[in-house]
């Protein structure tokens, strides 16, 4: 297995914690309110800390109901760190065993946000990650960053 490396940052008028809190401790419940696609969001393992697997079912533009499951890799409240990986489902690629992304907050400018982010794609054998779905994947992942930022801005 091989491991390609991304990083990543943006920023965000939304202040950290404000925006942890939404993007790590209360997502399964904005998600389905802030995306009209995101339908459901499930714990099937765990109990909502490191090693917690939830299943979130989306209706994608075709009208189907796909899914992705998501691992929680480890929470660090102190540092407004989060690790997560997509172990299965729609959005995990045939050629990767995993994607891992580690999330960091910080203070930003005009209070509020720099959002680092290490993106780990962890391969099957020694395939390549395929540039069209990376490039789809951060699309999709900018998009939804966007999308619940905006619901956080709009119920402050």
């Amino acid at each position: 297995m091989a491991v390609f490396t991304f990083e990543d940052e943006t920023t965000s008028p939304v202040a950290p914690a404000t925006l942890y809190k939404a993007l790590v401790k209360d997502a399964d419940n904005i998600v389905p309110k802030a995306v009209d696609s995101f339908k459901s969001v499930e714990i099937v393992e765990g109990n909502g800390g490191p090693g917690t697997i939830k299943k979130i079912s989306f209706l994608e533009a075709d009208g189907e109901t796909k899914f992705v499951l998501h691992k929680i890799e480890g929470i660090d409240e102190a540092n407004l760190g989060y690790s997560y990986s997509i172990v299965g489902g729609a959005a995990l690629p045939n050629t990767a065993e995993k994607i891992t992304i580690d999330t960091i907050l910080s203070d930003g400018p005009n209070g509020g946000s720099v959002v680092k982010l290490s993106i780990k794609y962890h391969s099957k054998g020694d395939a390549s990650p395929n540039e069209d779905e990376l490039k789809a994947g951060k699309a999709k992942s900018d998009s939804l960053f966007k999308v619940i930022e905006a619901y956080i801005l709009a119920n402050a």
